[in-house]
């Protein structure tokens, strides 16, 4: 097991996402000189770049007029970060230690898959959450080709179209009704005959007259070569099959943090999120901090992900500042 260095950096930085990119930008203009653990391409829970990697399009960042692609975005803020020294491995945490000063962070060498140990005086962790997916063979290959985990996002590509929306929950029923802003008909699959979601939720989904339901039923199979054709469904009372054209499927049956790392290190909440300090960014570890949607189940936007990064750096930045003077 190496060390990567005799003394501690200033900051680490571990996610690349929206959040973690921010963060790393105003770090390094800090001069604060981070090191971004951006993870490895082969993951699909912590791969550089985060979600948006997984987006067509993105419509609704500010300052894109014309829109832009995901991976583009998270390039621009990568370069944007690189320009003022920000030092980047292309590699997945392992494990961490909190416990004691220096903080420590382990992750393998990308050249030799050594593990190498890395300390630091602060933490900011942006390791992000992912959407929870039904695992179908076709949800991947025509995932923003019509499969979409984000009404927000994509809702606007759907307009005059006829829409599924796969869940049962609130979040199942808020992105149904934001997407009758855009669709013909929205139609809710729920593998129950009731749903979960809050009361004042369903009343506003059975009031709505383009939301549809179709209950007791899964999705065996997403019908498309390119892009999205149909549902398959089974009735799982009956064991009766049949078909939903839709050209757009929103899968809403939830997130999960990447929190594992920290297990232990971390507070977190019921679901696993890390819990932060009102109004700020800071954890029950002194010195580690955390943004974006690791720490956020309400928002979960790419603006307001950027927007933690920047407040997690300057948390990082203060912090660090009255370290030196105790």
């Amino acid at each position: 097991m190496n060390s990567s260095a005799l003394s501690p950096r200033d900051v680490i930085v571990i996610g690349s996402g929206p959040a973690g990119l921010t963060a790393a930008i105003y770090a390094a203009r800090a001069n604060l000189s981070p090191l971004v653990i951006e993870g490895e391409p082969s993951s699909t829970s912590d791969q550089p770049g985060g979600q948006l990697m997984l987006t067509s399009e993105i419509e609704n960042f500010p300052g894109f007029v014309e829109g832009l692609a995901g991976p583009e975005l998270m390039s621009n803020m990568r370069a944007q970060a690189t320009r003022f020294g920000a030092e980047f491995l292309t590699t997945k945490v392992t494990r961490v230690d909190f416990s004691s000063r220096p903080l420590r962070v382990w992750a393998p060498d990308p050249s030799t898959g050594e593990e190498v140990e890395h300390q630091s005086r602060a933490v900011i962790v942006s390791t992000g959450a992912r959407s929870l997916m039904l695992g179908l063979p076709a949800e991947e290959r025509l995932l923003s080709r019509g499969v979409s985990t984000c009404a927000t996002c994509d809702g606007f590509f759907f307009r005059g179209q006829d829409i599924a929306v796969i869940g049962g929950g609130d979040s199942a029923l808020e992105e149904a009704l934001f997407l009758t802003k855009f669709g013909e008909t929205v139609t809710i699959v729920h593998r129950r005959k009731e749903l979960r979601a809050s009361k004042i939720m369903q009343d506003r989904a059975f009031k709505n007259p383009k939301i549809r339901f179709v209950w007791d039923s899964v999705v065996t199979d997403i019908a498309g070569g390119s892009k999205v054709e149909g549902l398959h469904l089974r009735n799982v009372v009956t064991g009766e099959e049949s078909f939903l054209p839709v050209t757009g499927v929103f899968v809403a049956i939830g997130h999960a943090p990447n929190t594992d790392l920290f297990v232990g290190q971390l507070d977190m909440d019921a679901a696993g999120y890390l819990v932060t300090a009102p109004d700020s960014t800071t954890t029950n570890v002194p010195g580690v901090f955390a943004c974006g949607d690791v720490q956020d189940h309400t928002y979960r936007q790419a603006i307001t992900a950027a927007g933690s990064g920047c407040m997690a750096s300057i948390d990082a930045e203060r912090w660090l500042e009255a370290a030196l003077t105790d």
